[in-house]
């Protein structure tokens, strides 16, 4: 059947809109965090995965770092076990890491590199334990007590990540790999951790120097006091309502993170709501996007 003339011409004017991107693009480093809600609906993972094989194709270079809490929740449950969460950082005892590692470094990263290459793409699977790729330390969580000190609290076997090791990462990219890293990280002494998937993300686009950072969240971006979405901010913007307490609580961290790294050297971060399909593309391609970008530089020239 054929489109109708307005169809057509809606069609055309997205191509249009997003060639200068495709071309200003071209050859640079895109990551994105995936999880949340994305993972766990059918459709809103094919369309992840579509985009991922699309940026790919024209050009760009996709890298994919993914979390799992609710596959390893689910995992835990069947298996008559729980695990305690401080400030939504999960718990992690001996015990508790071998699910960890087995659900992130095994069933969830296979099935999205299986879910990538059944739409075209050429992903591949690593751990932060591959090649050494993730150089961790363990995580020591800073916590306010009532009367304003601040204590230290032990999560176990959880970490931050200390070094990234990007020649493994280039290698697969130059040959035309889409990487997909679960967030397991490995120290000196050959201790496994787990390490939030945002933090890595962060963390490995700031190494590659990469163009954008993409979050893919369960909300549509940073909001202001009147739960608007925030589509354009600067770091002293982001500085600025962390102080104020516009943002706050478990939004922090994610914001932290994006902030970071764009002090570091990645172009613009993006907060952008993994429940809309699409998005990742919403958001590289056009003119407004759809979330949140933090940068220093104007929403126009990305």
């Amino acid at each position: 059947m054929a489109l109708n003339t307005e169809t057509a011409l809606n069609i055309a004017n997205v191509l249009t809109e997003a060639l200068p991107y495709i071309q200003r693009f071209a050859d640079k480093i895109i990551v994105v965090k995936y999880g949340g809600n994305a993972m766990t609906d059918p459709e809103l993972e094919s369309s992840f995965a579509r985009d991922i094989v699309l940026l790919k194709t024209v050009g760009l270079h996709p890298v994919v770092v993914h979390g799992g809490g609710p596959q390893v929740d689910n995992l835990l449950k069947q298996l008559g076990r729980e695990s305690d969460r401080i400030d939504g950082m999960r718990v992690t005892d001996a015990s508790t890491m071998e699910i960890v590692e087995m659900v992130l470094g095994g069933s969830v990263n296979k099935s999205i590199v299986n879910l990538i290459n059944r739409h075209g793409g050429r992903a591949i699977g690593l751990t932060g334990k591959d090649g050494n790729l993730l150089r961790a330390k363990k995580l020591l969580l800073d916590k306010k007590t009532d009367d304003g000190q601040v204590q230290q609290i032990d999560l176990g076997l959880v970490g931050e990540v200390v070094s990234v090791k990007t020649d493994v990462l280039n290698l697969f990219i130059k040959s035309d790999f889409i990487p997909v890293i679960a967030p397991l990280g490995v120290d000196e002494e050959g201790n496994t951790y787990n390490i939030n998937a945002d933090l890595v993300a962060g963390k490995v686009a700031e190494a590659l120097k990469a163009e954008k950072l993409v979050l893919l969240t369960n909300i549509s971006g940073v909001l202001d006091a009147d739960k608007n979405v925030m589509t354009g901010l600067s770091t002293k913007d982001v500085d600025h309502l962390i102080d104020t307490g516009v943002i706050y609580g478990g939004m922090i961290p994610k914001v932290s993170c994006a902030l970071d790294a764009v002090k570091a050297g990645v172009v613009s971060a993006h907060i952008v709501d993994g429940r809309m399909p699409h998005v990742t593309l919403l958001e590289v391609f056009t003119d407004e996007g759809i979330g949140t970008l933090i940068s220093n530089r104007l929403r126009k020239s990305q």
